[in-house]
């Protein structure tokens, strides 16, 4: 399975998977239908699925489109965005599995940015190759979504449910929000050796307009302030020793920055 990752809008990105040996593609979160279809040319691909994360038109924005041009690809999401997706056939919920490419996909049910968003874990076929982890706007590089729609106890518990994941796991997040993420961390993890490395490698990539997704979660565990709310570092910083009351305090703090 190759992934091929779309630059769209004016941050986000589409994820084409490919099987070459069957001649057909995946795409997860497609904000808009061109440059899909033009992956999809280029590769001589047919498409057949999409898989959404959540309803936000950012990521759904190119489904009706899709499906003009592969009317059979079914379409998947969370069971709680029914009549929000468009196209939506497939309703799922946590604990299903996926299949693309003879490879399992793992869904996690990750509420938070939106109350009903989901994520996509395919994990390694051999041990030797990275997983896979789809997770749309609940985990950034460096950061994570807005609640827009669910509460910090839910962000953290679905955070701990990706957090579990292997380090070697590539995270496939929706935007290119890595820089600004990285700048506040360091405002909050000031002493952090390995974020303020990250932070200067992550300026030269941007200065050159390279791409800084995927990361691994390896990474994120050590630098990503969202996904270390049980740190005292963190907690000193909130003024709490509450993990849910870090989290909260950090995720405004990061709002207003």
């Amino acid at each position: 399975m190759n992934v091929y990752r779309l630059p769209a809008l004016s941050d986000n990105y589409i994820f084409v998977m490919y099987d070459p040996n069957q001649g057909v593609a995946a795409v997860v979160d497609p904000a808009e239908a061109r440059p899909v279809i033009q992956c999809l040319d280029e590769l001589g691909a047919s498409l057949t699925a999409i898989f959404n994360t959540h309803h936000h038109a950012d990521h759904v924005g190119g489904n009706r489109q899709l499906l003009r041009k592969f009317p059979e690809a079914e379409v998947y999401g969370g069971e709680g965005d029914r009549d929000r997706i468009p196209g939506q056939t497939v309703f799922l919920k946590e604990g299903n599995t996926v299949h693309f490419a003879g490879r399992p996909g793992h869904v996690f049910f990750v509420p938070g940015h939106t109350r009903a968003h989901i994520a996509y874990h395919f994990p390694s076929v051999d041990g030797q190759e990275p997983g896979e982890l789809f997770c749309g706007d609940t985990m950034f590089a460096g950061g994570c979504g807005r609640l827009f729609e669910g509460t910090p106890a839910q962000m953290v518990s679905s955070l701990s449910k990706l957090r579990q994941l292997p380090d070697e796991t590539r995270i496939w997040c929706a935007h290119e929000y890595t820089l600004k993420n990285l700048q506040f961390a360091i405002t909050v993890d000031s002493d952090n050796e390995v974020l303020q490395q990250r932070l200067e490698e992550v300026k030269q990539a941007r200065q050159h307009d390279e791409a800084t997704v995927p990361s691994l979660l390896g990474l994120e565990k050590q630098t990503n302030p969202f996904l270390r709310w049980d740190e005292r570092s963190l907690q000193a910083a909130a003024k709490t020793n509450d993990p849910i009351r870090t989290f909260a305090k950090i995720r405004g703090m990061k709002d207003m920055f």
